[in-house]
Order: structure tokens, then C-alpha cells, then sequence
């Protein structure tokens, strides 16, 4: 088969080539176009935006026992470092900083303590003292209480406790001591006696009972007025010594 050649002579056209081409283009158009649009993407990605870049790989590290991230390896380490600065840090500020060291109190002598306080009432006794009372300057004191002034005895009321300097006996502030007293001496009688105090308290108590027994069973009051005198004196008495402190600090005008 000749064709025409536009530059003169005859062109020749072999039938099998053509043939080829007519079944190359129709296999051509069968193939799926989706197929290859998706290299066509990529092709116009990388035009577009480079080459894409390679994903770091994640590194990990070896530990013997057990294998773990190397980020998180690192971040432990870290952790562990500066954790272990500050403590160093702070027990440095600790040790270095002075400190005020308080001296230790001496421990309480409770002993001592007790002896004291039933000394108290060796020396408040009043009346006629035991031998064995061993405060100096207290001495035999308002024996006749419970006389007239004439010396006609009503009761034998001395004894007891005072309740201050001013030789003044209240026996309801008395009662209560006393009650309190016996019941330390119940509770804690070894304790007394360890101290060498088991006698002592008890013979405190003794004479104050006795007082009492005699003024719950012979006491007779006579009147209301004996009373009232008896309470306007205490007064009476209380001011004139409070007069005689004033005047001996030098306070009187």
C-alpha cells in the first residue's frame, strides 16, 4: 500500500505496523485511568511541595533487662539529676544555717515540791503545835479561842488553819483543801510514802478534822448578832492591816 509523500515520490504504509498501533491504542484505553492518576499525584507533589521527608525513625536504648524509648530514658535520667541536686541543696541550707540550740529545763522535783507545800501548813497551824512542827518562827497561837474575855470557856474551839497572815480561820476554804488533800493521800499513798510524807499528811489532816468535829457537834451560835459582829470584826481587822502595809511602804499621806 502507497500513500502520498508531500515531498514527492510515494510513500509506503505497512499494513502489520498499523495494525499494531489500531490495537495498542485500544489497550490503552481499557486500562483503568484511576490507576494512573495516583503516580500522576505523587509526580505533581513532588513538583509542588519537594520531596517529602523521611520519617525519623524512634531510637531506643538498651538497658539489659528491659529496653525502653530514649526519650523517656533521657527525661528519667534528667528527672533523677536534678531531683538529687536539690535535695543536696536544701540539706547544704540546712546543716550550714545556725540555729539557736535551746538549753534543756532541769526535770521537776516533784519532791521537793511536795515538801514545800505541806510546809505551808505547818506554818498556817494555829493553836497549840506538836513538837515536831518544824517552822521556827510559828509558835503557839489563839489558844483561847472559844473564851470570853472574862476567861469563861463556851468550847474549846483552837486549832485549825489559817487562811492567810492576818490569823483568820475560814473553814469552808479549808474544807475543801482538806477534802482535796485526803483524796491525794487515797490516790497516791505509795507515792507519799516514797516520799517520805505519808505521817506528815496524815497528821495535817488530823487536826483539821479534829476542828471540825468540834465545831459540828458543840458550836451554838446564840443570836444573829454574835454573828454579825463576829464578821464586821474580820472586816475591821482586815482594813487596820491593810493600813499598817500602806503606812510601812510609805504610801500614807
Amino acid at each position: 500500500m502507497y500513500g502520498r509523500d508531500p515531498w514527492g515520490g510515494p510513500l509506503e504504509i505497512n499494513a502489520a505496523d498499523s495494525a499494531t498501533d489500531d490495537e495498542r491504542s485500544r489497550n490503552l484505553q481499557e486500562l483503568d485511568r484511576a490507576a494512573l492518576s495516583r503516580p500522576l499525584d505523587e509526580t505533581q507533589q513532588s513538583w509542588l511541595l519537594g520531596p517529602a521527608e523521611q520519617k525519623k525513625k524512634k531510637k531506643y536504648v538498651d538497658l539489659g533487662c528491659i529496653i525502653v524509648s530514649r526519650k523517656i530514658f533521657v527525661w528519667t535520667v534528667g528527672t533523677l539529676l536534678v531531683s538529687g541536686f536539690l535535695a543536696g541543696f536544701i540539706t547544704l541550707i540546712v546543716k550550714t544555717v545556725p540555729r539557736h540550740h535551746h538549753s534543756k529545763s532541769p526535770s521537776d522535783n516533784y519532791t521537793l515540791a511536795l515538801h514545800k507545800a505541806l510546809m505551808f501548813f505547818n506554818a498556817q497551824r494555829s493553836g497549840k503545835l506538836p513538837k515536831h512542827n518544824n517552822v521556827s518562827w510559828r509558835g503557839n497561837s489563839c489558844v483561847n479561842d472559844g473564851k470570853s474575855a472574862t476567861g469563861t470557856i463556851f468550847k474549846d474551839l483552837a486549832g485549825g488553819y489559817y487562811d492567810a497572815g492576818d490569823a483568820i480561820k475560814f473553814h469552808f476554804p479549808a474544807s475543801f483543801a482538806m477534802t482535796m488533800l485526803s483524796w491525794s493521800v487515797i490516790e497516791y499513798s505509795a507515792k507519799y510514802e516514797a516520799a517520805g510524807e505519808l505521817n506528815h499528811v496524815k497528821d495535817i489532816l488530823s487536826g483539821e478534822l479534829i476542828t471540825f468535829s468540834r465545831l459540828s457537834t458543840t458550836l451554838r451560835i446564840p443570836s444573829p448578832p454574835l454573828l454579825h459582829r463576829l464578821v464586821q470584826e474580820i472586816l475591821l481587822e482586815a482594813i487596820r492591816l491593810l493600813m499598817i502595809i500602806i503606812a510601812g511602804c510609805g504610801l500614807r499621806h
